[in-house]
């Protein structure tokens, strides 16, 4: 039997995922995590991104991610995500005309809360055509 670890990807909405792992890879704050069975204790914060999996049978099962906190455990990846998706239930048009409106809003002259609103939507939106970009690479 191969050494995995437990994960379980949670949002407000409910349980993404649960299920063993030989690794998965975060977006967290401060740049992409890969995480082994037996890592340290970690604590940290998650951007916008992809979250991807990898089942002890093999393959890559990409999830995507709005933020949040990440728990690690040497047995045990706790994503707590502000909203979570699998990557195939992703809305590309919802997605792209996200991005289309918070560039619009950067581009007007609006109040600096309104920007800082666009610049988050903006980061949102783009990690989300990422993740269907690479989707689709992944289907060929």
């Amino acid at each position: 039997m191969t050494d995995t670890i437990q994960v379980d990807i949670v949002s407000a909405e409910g349980e993404i995922f649960s299920g063993p792992a030989r690794m998965v890879f975060v977006p967290a704050s401060q740049g992409e995590i890969g995480i082994l069975p037996r890592h340290a204790p970690l604590l940290t914060m998650l951007k916008p991104g992809e979250v991807r999996v990898q089942p002890p049978e093999g393959g890559e099962q990409p999830f995507y991610v709005g933020g949040g906190a990440l728990e690690v455990q040497p047995h045990r990846v706790t994503v707590l995500a502000d909203t979570a998706l699998r990557a195939r239930d992703i809305d590309e048009a919802a997605a792209q005309a996200a991005k289309q409106r918070a560039e619009e809003t950067l581009r007007s002259k609006s109040d600096k809360i309104d920007q800082a609103k666009a610049l988050a939507e903006l980061e949102r939106a783009v990690a989300l055509l990422k993740v269907v970009e690479r989707l689709r690479k992944i289907r060929g």
